[in-house]
């Protein structure tokens, strides 16, 4: 009897085995059916705002200028010997990135609100947001490693050469792309688990991460974490690390006797100040006060496209016209085009 009850016992467990694989498939096809992805979001743009296409207009001009200026800075570059260093690295670098970050952003801009192409593929919401955070991060980690050059030229000059060598500015370009492109893939990955069951509508003029998000149903406790942990690495430890080498290149310039050193190697400095106020500064209250409280999205909409577009329109214009070194490489190609044009008649 006890062999039986034993078989028995024995003959039940595929049974309840099944059960269970039943009950957990039917717990799937309820979560399924209540996960909601939206085929398409609504990009609202501006509102209560009268004649806004002019406003788009000037983004389309402040683009022009931008792809013109910056693939000019490159060109010069590329092109100058002279200028292959490893300052001029990075500066290519920060030209490349203001470059593939305006187009990723601007020229989406004006089909979706100059054309009225409002609504956004949920896919193609995705990667549009992605490329613009992305390049967006590498412009803020690119002014770090300027201000880490200019350091290292101010308070130790006589080792510039052997610290900021072109593999050590390589590793560092290089390390920043790897991190940041794992940080925005999290990023992004974590609005794919998402539902969206109510409003689609984006109080935003592009696929920001903070209005999509907020617009799920579901738990969005990692996505705010994410959201805070985007912020500190993309502003707020740019910024510290900026401010500390400032502090270190004030302190380096107080122990220069002369008047006249002390403001030549300030002036250096200048038009990299310049791009860090014009580019962190609005962003970092832009963020702040859309996590800490409430911020028009009218507000947020104007400070997010001029912090996105008006560096890396500024950015040739500082470098090629504030700079001697590039200045005397214009006019070095300018001299060699005049002679080949003068070889060739």
């Amino acid at each position: 009897m006890s062999g039986l009850a034993y078989s028995q016992k024995e003959l039940n467990k595929p049974i309840k085995q099944v059960l269970i694989l039943n009950l957990e498939r039917k717990a799937i096809m309820v979560f399924n059916m209540t996960f909601v992805r939206p085929a398409n979001f609504y990009l609202s743009g501006f509102s209560n705002i009268p004649h806004t296409n002019f406003y788009y207009v000037f983004l389309c001009f402040v683009y022009i200028v931008t792809v013109l200026g910056n693939v000019f800075l490159l060109f010069v570059i590329f092109l100058v010997k002279s200028l292959h260093t490893p300052k001029y690295m990075i500066v290519f670098h920060l030209a490349l990135t203001d470059l593939c970050g305006s187009t990723a952003l601007i020229p989406k801009v004006l089909d979706t609100f100059l054309f009225d192409r409002r609504y956004i593929v949920y896919e193609a919401c995705l990667s549009y947001m992605f490329f613009v955070f992305l390049f967006g991060s590498l412009q803020s980690w690119t002014l770090v490693i300027m201000a880490y050059d200019r350091l290292i030229a101010i308070y130790v000059p006589l080792r510039y050469h052997s610290i900021v060598t072109k593999k050590s500015i390589a590793a560092m370009l290089l390390f920043s792309w790897v991190f940041l492109l794992s940080l925005i893939t999290c990023l992004v990955d974590l609005i794919d688990r998402l539902s969206f069951c109510g409003s689609l509508v984006v109080q935003s003029f592009y696929c920001d991460h903070g209005p999509i998000y907020r617009l799920a149903c579901n738990d969005t406790m990692l996505n705010s974490i994410m959201a805070y942990v985007t912020i500190t690495v993309v502003i707020c430890i740019p910024l510290i690390l900026i401010a500390i080498t400032y502090v270190c290149i004030s302190i380096a310039l107080s122990r220069i006797a002369s008047k006249e050193e002390r403001l030549r190697a300030l002036k250096t400095c200048t038009s990299h100040l310049i791009l860090i106020a014009i580019f962190c500064l609005p962003l970092l209250y832009t963020n702040i006060a859309a996590l800490a409280s409430y911020i028009h999205p009218n507000t947020r909409i104007i400070n997010s496209s001029l912090t996105h577009t008006l560096p890396a329109l500024l950015n040739p214009i500082i470098y090629s016209l504030k700079t001697e070194e590039v200045l005397n490489a214009i006019k070095k190609l300018w001299k060699r085009h005049h002679l080949c044009n003068i070889v060739s008649k």
